[in-house]
């Protein structure tokens, strides 16, 4: 076997060793499952996606009446979307997550290597806190579902986040560190910092700081020696 040809087989073991762990992770429920999603109409989607902008501005004086009006849409076709006002508001919330989150694993490579591939990660997760604004994050604050449903993303972005520090750490990528704590601070840098009594103390946007700080993290864990083989 020759030196290009072994190194071919070392990063084709890699990748499905990383692709293994990764899928072993439980992704968090939707809202909308997946039968229902499928039958939205075109019309249905292209509402869910305008609501995500009229709510920047804050959502706690709207009713479903003038949501449907600001809409141009009838009460049943919104009903038919959301039982409430806040039921729809979660479903953007959650709609947004997942497109995220799918975006997320895009940003994982083949090649890359645990610690890389989790940067790559984590930016690309810290999107979802890109151009959230104030109001929005004060009402969204006062649902208590909507706590509940951060969690469940929160927990799987910490979950993945986890798993690649364990495989960066098995190959000597970075330091002797607890895992289970950098992954709940590595992970959870953009929620916190896009809290609505954060969000004015920042001079950056959450995401811009989540991003910069997260370099620093991954920049002080890494290995001077680089990884094992």
């Amino acid at each position: 076997m020759t030196t290009t040809d072994a190194t071919i087989e070392v990063a084709a073991v890699e990748l499905t060793e990383l692709q293994r762990r990764l899928r072993s992770v439980t992704p968090p429920p939707a809202v909308l499952d997946r039968d229902h999603e499928r039958r939205l109409t075109d019309r249905q989607r292209e509402i869910l996606d305008h609501l995500g902008q009229m709510f920047d501005d804050g959502f706690a004086d709207l009713t479903m009446a003038k949501i449907a009006s600001r809409s141009n849409c009838s009460l049943r076709t919104l009903y038919g979307l959301a039982p409430s006002r806040d039921e729809l508001v979660l479903v953007v919330v959650d709609r947004n997550l997942w497109r995220v989150g799918r975006s997320t694993m895009d940003a994982i490579r083949p090649d890359m290597a645990p610690l890389d591939a989790l940067q790559a990660y984590l930016e690309a997760a810290n999107e979802a806190v890109d151009g959230i604004t104030e109001p929005f994050a004060r009402d969204l604050a006062s649902i208590p579902a909507a706590q509940r449903l951060g969690d469940f993303h929160a927990d799987y972005l910490v979950a993945v986040t986890r798993c690649l520090l364990d495989l960066a750490a098995e190959r000597g990528e970075i330091v002797a560190i607890d895992t289970a704590a950098a992954a709940r601070v590595m992970a959870g840098l953009a929620r916190e910092l896009s809290r609505p009594e954060v969000m004015p103390t920042l001079q950056s946007t959450p995401r811009q700081a989540a991003d910069a700080l997260l370099a620093l993290m991954v920049h002080g864990m890494r290995t001077t020696h680089g990884p094992t083989t």
